[in-house]
């Protein structure tokens, strides 16, 4: 026996009020967690990060610079950290050409380089820059380790040691400042690696094989309209595609502008115009195909 009309307009009214009040905003991508400041989705997060991350399905998430897309690993967002992996970065294990990582200046702005995050400049010309009038840029070692520790350790790093005919070529462990405002092909430099973790003492206990390459990243929560309010009620924090203002999102089909109270209500009391429109429509839908019953 077929299904009779109005089961099926109720139905059909189910499906299209559980749309209404899906929020818009992802909450991950593969096993990271999205959350305020960040957005995948655009009107999602924080306008200021806006278009910063996405999410491929397969790949997972990427930070987008200037210079490129770099693997998101992970977001502490109690540590409020964000370590990625340039996946054509050279590594103790891995050597390969170099490339430039460039952030925007909102970037660098708003997500600088941890302080314990180090970038080390690899089989560098006498001629560098970071060797000469430039050389306080650079570190003598990075938490007791030295160039020719690096050279001699990592497999990637040993055939610079090896082609050298006296001594290994000079490195230099240096900031993210450092390469920022001046490219790798200025500082005369073949190779960069970039270790996570310098500033403690936890590199100090385990050679260059042991350690975390990578890129981390800090940032601080811009003031806004107070997500946690937002998030409480129901809602995810974001703002308006057009004018860029900062709003509450309550479903797919309905905003407020601080909070999702009282059954996703604007602050004056008001419900959205897509959410009459819809709730509309079922009703009508509802009433035309219980008169054709009748």
């Amino acid at each position: 026996m077929a299904p009779s009309p109005l089961l099926m307009a109720f139905v059909l009214a189910a499906a299209l009020l559980r749309v209404a009040a899906a929020l818009p905003c992802r909450s991950s991508c593969g096993e990271v967690q999205i959350d305020y400041p960040f957005g995948i989705d655009d009107g999602c997060g924080t306008p200021q990060l806006r278009g910063w991350l996405s999410c491929n399905g397969t790949s997972g998430l990427f930070l987008q610079t200037p210079s490129g897309a770099y693997k998101v690993e992970s977001i502490d967002y109690q540590k409020q950290r964000v370590m990625v992996y340039d996946p054509s970065m050279s590594t103790c294990s891995i050597l390969q050409p170099h490339h430039d990582f460039v952030m925007s200046d909102v970037q660098y702005a708003v997500m600088p380089p941890a302080d314990d995050t180090v970038f080390a400049l690899l089989n560098c010309s006498i001629d560098s820059p970071v060797l000469n009038h430039y050389r306080y840029l650079c570190f003598n070692d990075v938490a007791g380790h030295s160039c020719n520790e690096l050279y001699g350790a990592c497999n990637a790093f040993r055939l610079f040691h090896m082609s050298s005919n006296t001594t290994a070529p000079a490195c230099c462990f240096t900031r993210y400042s450092t390469v920022r405002f001046m490219s790798m092909n200025m500082l005369d430099c073949t190779h960069y690696t970039t270790v996570v973790g310098a500033a403690g003492e936890g590199l100090r206990s385990i050679g260059p094989t042991d350690w975390v390459y990578g890129i981390g990243l800090s940032y601080a929560v811009p003031p806004g309209l107070g997500c946690e309010r937002c998030k409480k009620s129901g809602g995810a924090c974001g703002f308006d595609t057009d004018s860029g203002a900062e709003m509450c999102l309550c479903s797919s089909t309905m905003n407020a502008t601080r909070e999702c109270a009282a059954g996703s209500v604007m602050d004056g009391g008001e419900r959205t115009a897509p959410v009459i429109l819809l709730h509309g429509f079922v009703m009508a839908l509802c009433c035309l195909l219980f008169n054709f019953m009748s």
